[in-house]
């Protein structure tokens, strides 16, 4: 056994910046950069305005500054300092938004009954995990049999006696021949559509049953079709479809799946198809938008609101949304909803909860991280934006969600040096409104990254000449170099369509240009990919997503948006090399293609 002195708890903050050592070392440096802080008279400093080592935020609050301790991807310390003798101590969350509180609205900081929220309380008895490294690995559902498997120990033997069965047959035997035994067995379909199939998913079980680990419970519940009628609050279901019938043949079901796009109903559509109740969607052959109108006490809305605006009629909003669905489904619950944005999230969970079914969430953007100190400035951006309901909302979405759907890693914790979309609703306040003291822990399973990808037939290399959409080449030549001034030149305005949009980003390429996307925040970094895609070399954001699709300086470029001098030199030296090799452009262009391919 090892010794006691062996075992070692690693220091927190407190300990490390109260240590004699550390006092009797750097009290002077200490007192001279608590004195700068209370000297700039600023009450919130933010990470680029500290030094390195005093990480993520501070709050001037005579004679106290307080800090907010970053040491990893969602791992939070909170300390007061003392400027006149630098006594260090440890605080709470809520002491440190109380010290942030006081900056705007003192009175209410001090109240005893100000309005407190910790959904933390209510978090279920799942077990978390712990690593910075996993955040963003989850799973799970369910299965296919009949009344006649009663208990673990008729399924395995059933499942015994399929195999030595199986064993015997080719594996492209149709399930169809095997129906009638294996009912009798008390199996139903869903098991594979052919000999091989069944027997995987059926082997796949067994491992499962004897000797559970996570390689085959992920492979055996990714097998298991339970999902067919889907609500989703979103426009991208095309590839949802396809996926979706692939796995129900493939298990040898005859299932026709339904996927809802549930969004609002515009009388005044205006020339568009926002006044028609229901549409099929181009390329699908199961999916369809359901649009439902917004209520008010004097009937349907007729025009479209701003997104910023529309939560006062969300509630009337799900319950016609709710029957209008059920009614389209001949009575039956949809399987799965998927929320998508602040609103879609509400609702999904709003329409989750009465339906009792399972939730999937998509932030897509969260407004908080976009917007500096918008929580506790919200009373002046409140008029416009409303994000006294919008993070409020996204908070409840999140903790009500059965997973959420992220693209990357960064989207949820943020890097070392900043933190994520996801991860910054673990603690804020609303100044006189409402603290949050436990918002979202970003540890919980329930979070899924799935790495987005280009729509592979629109953005393509620009080296394979055969598929070019050269019908697209004089439009694109006139916006890029007509020598008729227009603002265009200046800022090309945003290509709605997405064919010609992959063919600008070739033929940008063709003429060695590249791409740049200097975004404050860019949590899919979706352009990138199909940027890189068509092998345009790429300089992006280093805040979000891009950071984890680029590899700096070998598959592209990150850049700073906040250190515009240093990104405009990056920029400006690659294409000072490229003019002195040749080859640099090709070579950075290759390795982005490699990266995405990756």
């Amino acid at each position: 056994m090892a010794s006691a002195s062996g075992l070692k708890r690693t220091d927190s903050i407190t300990d490390n910046m109260s240590s004699p050592d550390a006092s009797k070392q750097s009290r002077y440096h200490m007192k001279r950069c608590f004195a700068k802080y209370l000297e700039k008279g600023r009450r919130i400093i933010k990470v680029h305005d500290l030094m390195e080592e005093m990480e993520q935020e501070a709050i001037v609050d005579p004679p106290y500054v307080a800090f907010a301790v970053r040491p990893d991807p969602g791992v939070w310390e909170y300390v007061k300092v003392s400027s006149e003798n630098l006594s260090v101590e440890p605080i709470t969350s809520t002491d440190y938004l109380k010290f942030k509180e006081r900056i705007y609205d003192e009175k209410w900081a001090n109240d005893e009954n100000a309005f407190e929220a910790d959904f933390g309380a209510f978090d279920f008895p799942i077990p978390k995990l712990t690593l910075p490294s996993s955040i963003g690995n989850g799973l799970h559902f369910s299965l296919m049999i009949n009344d006649t498997l009663s208990s673990v120990a008729k399924l395995q033997m059933a499942l015994t006696v399929a195999d030595a069965f199986l064993s015997a047959l080719p594996l492209d035997t149709p399930y169809h021949d095997l129906e009638p035994r294996f009912k009798q067995w008390g199996f139903e379909r869903g098991w594979g559509d052919t000999a091989g199939r069944v027997k995987d998913t059926m082997r796949t079980l067994s491992e499962v049953l004897q000797a559970p680990d996570s390689i085959n419970m992920e492979k055996f519940f990714s097998k298991v079709p339970t999902i067919f009628n889907v609500v989703i609050f979103s426009i991208h279901v095309r590839a949802l479809e396809a996926e979706l019938l692939l796995r129900i043949n493939q298990q040898g079901l005859k299932v026709k799946p339904q996927i809802l796009v549930v969004t609002r109903l515009i009388p005044d559509a205006q020339g568009t198809k926002c006044n028609q109740e229901l549409e099929p969607i181009i390329d699908t052959k199961y999916s369809k938008i359901l649009r439902v109108p917004f209520q008010t006490d004097k009937g349907i809305l007729r025009q479209w609101v701003s997104r910023f605006d529309i939560y006062p009629y969300l509630e009337r909003f799900t319950q016609d949304a709710t029957t209008k669905i059920l009614n389209l489904m001949e009575g039956n619950k949809p399987d799965l909803i998927i929320g998508n944005y602040t609103d879609g999230n509400l609702v999904a969970s709003l329409m989750a909860s009465k339906l009792k079914i399972t939730q999937g969430t998509i932030a897509h953007a969260l407004e908080k991280t976009k917007y500096e100190d918008s929580d506790v400035k919200w009373k002046e951006l409140d008029p416009k934006y409303h994000f006294s309901c919008q993070f409020m909302a996204d908070t409840i979405a999140m903790n009500a969600s059965d997973f959420i759907i992220t693209s990357t890693y960064q989207e949820i914790a943020g890097s070392k040096d900043k933190p994520g979309q996801y991860e910054s609703h673990a603690t804020f306040t609303l100044p006189g409104l409402c603290r949050v003291v436990s918002g979202i822990n970003i540890f919980d399973p329930k979070f899924n990254i799935a790495a987005p990808g280009a729509d592979q037939s629109v953005y393509f290399p620009y080296t394979e000449k055969d598929k070019r959409l050269t019908q697209f080449h004089p439009a694109i030549e006139d916006l890029l170099y007509s020598k008729v001034d227009n603002k265009d030149h200046i800022w090309i305005v945003a290509q709605t369509d997405r064919h010609r949009n992959g063919e600008l980003y070739r033929f940008i390429a063709d003429t060695k240009g590249a791409f740049v996307q200097p975004a404050l925040y860019e949590a899919f970094g979706l352009t990138v990919i199909e940027a890189m895609n068509c092998g345009l070399p790429t300089f992006a954001t280093n805040h979000g997503g891009p950071a984890e699709i680029i590899v700096d300086g070998v598959s592209g470029f990150h850049i700073d948006p906040l250190n515009g001098d240093e990104s405009s030199n990056k920029i400006a030296d690659f294409f000072e090399k490229c003019k002195v090799d040749s080859t640099h452009w090709n070579m950075i262009s290759a390795s982005g293609l490699q990266r995405i391919n990756e």
